[in-house]
């Protein structure tokens, strides 16, 4: 633990770092040209009837969010299948800490006192997937800070990363 304890207060003050640098008043700072930068270029690829439409759409239906999660069992599924027995309680328990940080921190992220509708609700004189496709794709919300579904993949992916990485994990086979 000691040794780890500046590595540890390093990566927070640098996660604070970040954090603050971006809670900067909406359009000012460094944060806000890159956002807009970015949405605006991949805004531009929308075009009626372009593959990558119909990619973004398909994604931001919600259907996709079973499909999201059916990819993250079978790779939790993958991982318990080559367990032993001492391994799939170990991973039962991970499991359950898992949901538990990914409803403590989605309920945290709802404090935190900012409200920001998506970039398609923000700017203006952009493309929107929902007019260009013949099904209903979700593309505006109100609030989209911070995205449920993004923090939990996140969270999905740092679990994963820390106790399934290369060599995190003994397995049978």
């Amino acid at each position: 633990m000691g040794k780890n304890l500046g590595k540890i207060i390093f990566l927070n003050a640098v996660g604070l770092t970040i954090f603050f640098s971006w809670y900067l008043p909406a359009e000012h700072g460094f944060w806000f040209t890159l956002d807009k930068s970015i949405f605006y270029y991949f805004n531009e690829q929308l075009q009626p009837e372009s593959s990558f439409t119909y990619f973004v759409g398909l994604t931001n239906v919600r259907h996709f969010d079973i499909i999201s999660l059916m990819a993250m069992l079978a790779l939790y599924g993958y991982y318990y299948s080559k367990q032993d027995h001492l391994g799939k309680r170990k991973m039962w328990f991970i499991g359950v800490t898992m949901l538990f940080f990914a409803v403590i921190l989605n309920q945290l992220g709802h404090l935190i006192p900012v409200q920001r509708c998506s970039p398609t609700g923000f700017f203006e004189n952009i493309h929107r997937v929902s007019k260009m496709l013949v099904f209903k794709a979700k593309d505006y919300s109100g609030d989209s800070f911070p995205g449920d579904h993004g923090l939990m993949l996140m969270i999905y992916a740092g679990f994963m990363l820390r106790y399934f990485g290369k060599g995190s994990v003994t397995t049978n086979g």
